[in-house]
């Protein structure tokens, strides 16, 4: 009798390599903040050291392993060094990724309940946890109309918000027969790119997006959304969706809610709240205004993947009427159909976005919760937004720097008071050093940096630090 060649990992060797894993992911953590934060790699010079054809036979693990070290790690930009300030957060812990290791042990394709009743029960649970963490409004808990979901990332949150408001506004006929070029959606000029994606994914097409002017503080101009919306229907065009924001990605502005949100209210348009980053700090009560007005909202979404210590994806997306997202989006072919389903007593989060099969997420946000607790969580966000404060307060009272924005939160604007060119050279010169790692944006036609704390680990001396070599790059640029 022939024998079966077997090629798979045995469970002892998944041992022996998952401790080995674990210790390099333990060390890295410890050792991160010595690695130059930006990638110093050329374009091709990563894939230039790969085969450049697969192996036909398998290699030994530790041989792999050494890879990450050789092949890997020069090319990674590391958005866990404690001296990462770009873009927002994408701040991991260690209670995340071992909860995401569990899922992946696990291998779960929750997109049924029937599939994994923990996976969709524990789900609910945790979004529901959130909404009283947060403070947000009851109807998005799960025991009334609304509820949560998690979602890979606030784009395809805004995305299903679209969806749905298109849906909402016209009958549910456009699920059948398609757009007719007149629905009409609206956000800031500060808004996320995510939603000028959205409606050209949803059919509205990027000329039915209307970009609302923004005040001093890059907030949404309420009164001019009304205007633009009275001047479309009187155009014979039909609004149905405004996206608001809670802290834009250029410089953390908040979009006065209320105010959108009386209007939407008086003409049935659906609101969309978009807190992916700063959502986080309402955690604090004290931190909690960023999210008045937020009853008036059809659909809210926030991203523990950006500052509350879960590794990326999990976005949070929430409904004030499900049964609005489930009907927009619920598809059920024959190989779907279940007892548990066709019983109504359970949620299939299948029919809450786009995709079919989903992960596990909601394990790893219940560990860091579980872990952290609500007091551990506030301590670092409070702790984050205070070296921002400090940072800010830096800033004006120097004489070459200045503030270009606001700071309600953890996000710093400035800029070098010598001009746009200086401050481009400028973030290039500290960029390429490998110390800290920033990005820029352009606010009132200026160049401008952007320095954001919420590294999980980005402690007083960090900031200290980043603000010292922000200020002897700027001189050694006066100098050359």
């Amino acid at each position: 009798m022939s024998t079966t060649a077997n090629f798979h990992m045995s469970p002892d060797e998944f041992r022996r390599w998952g401790h080995a894993v674990v210790d390099w992911i333990a060390d890295y953590q410890r050792h991160v903040e010595a690695l130059p934060v930006l990638s110093q790699v050329q374009p091709g010079e990563i894939r230039a050291k790969l085969p450049a054809a697969p192996l036909e036979h398998g290699e030994a693990f530790d041989a792999i392993l050494a890879d990450i070290d050789r092949l890997v790690l020069p090319g990674i930009t590391h958005w866990q060094s404690p001296n990462f300030f770009a873009y927002f957060p994408a701040n991991n812990s260690g209670p995340s990724i071992l909860g995401d290791l569990l899922a992946s042990g696990l291998g779960v394709q929750g997109m049924l309940w029937a599939t994994s009743p923990a996976c969709t029960e524990l789900e609910t649970h945790v979004l529901d946890w959130l909404v009283d963490m947060l403070d947000l409004p009851a109807k998005f808990k799960s025991n009334g109309p609304g509820g949560g979901v998690i979602q890979d990332t606030a784009s395809s949150a805004v995305l299903c918000a679209v969806l749905a408001a298109r849906e909402r506004a016209t009958g549910f006929a456009s699920n059948e027969r398609g757009t007719d070029g007149r629905l009409t959606a609206y956000a800031s000029t500060q808004a996320h790119s995510s939603i000028e994606k959205a409606v050209k994914v949803a059919g509205l097409g990027r000329q039915n997006l209307r970009l609302i002017p923004v005040d001093e503080r890059f907030a949404m101009r309420a009164d001019l959304l009304a205007r633009q919306v009275a001047d479309d229907r009187a155009a014979g065009l039909v609004p149905c969706f405004v996206g608001a924001t809670v802290g834009t990605t250029s410089s953390n502005a908040l979009d006065p809610v209320a105010a959108i949100g009386r209007f939407c209210r008086e003409n049935s348009l659906w609101l969309h709240v978009d807190a992916a980053m700063s959502g986080t700090a309402a955690l604090c009560p004290e931190f909690r205004f960023i999210h008045d007005g937020l009853e008036l909202a059809d659909s809210y979404a926030f991203n523990p993947h950006k500052w509350m210590f879960t590794n990326f994806d999990c976005d949070c997306f929430y409904v004030a009427d499900r049964a609005a997202l489930i009907k927009t989006l619920s598809v059920l072919p024959e190989y779907l159909r279940n007892q548990a389903t066709e019983s109504g007593a359970v949620i299939d989060y299948r029919d809450w976005h786009v995709q079919l099969g989903r992960r596990f997420r909601a394990l790893k946000l219940w560990f860091v919760i579980r872990h952290y607790g609500v007091e551990g969580l506030r301590h670092h966000v409070r702790r984050h937004v205070e070296l921002a404060q400090e940072f800010a307060g830096w800033v004006r009272a120097s004489a070459d720097f200045e503030l270009a924005a606001p700071v309600p939160l953890n996000l710093v604007c400035f800029r070098h008071r010598a001009g746009d060119d200086f401050n481009r050279r400028l973030l290039e010169r500290i960029n390429q050093s490998g110390q800290l790692y920033l990005t820029h944006t352009v606010l009132n036609d200026r160049y401008t940096l952007r320095l954001c704390v919420g590294q999980t680990h980005t402690e007083a001396r960090h900031v200290e630090r980043a603000w010292q070599l922000i200020r002897q790059s700027a001189e050694a640029d006066a100098r050359s």
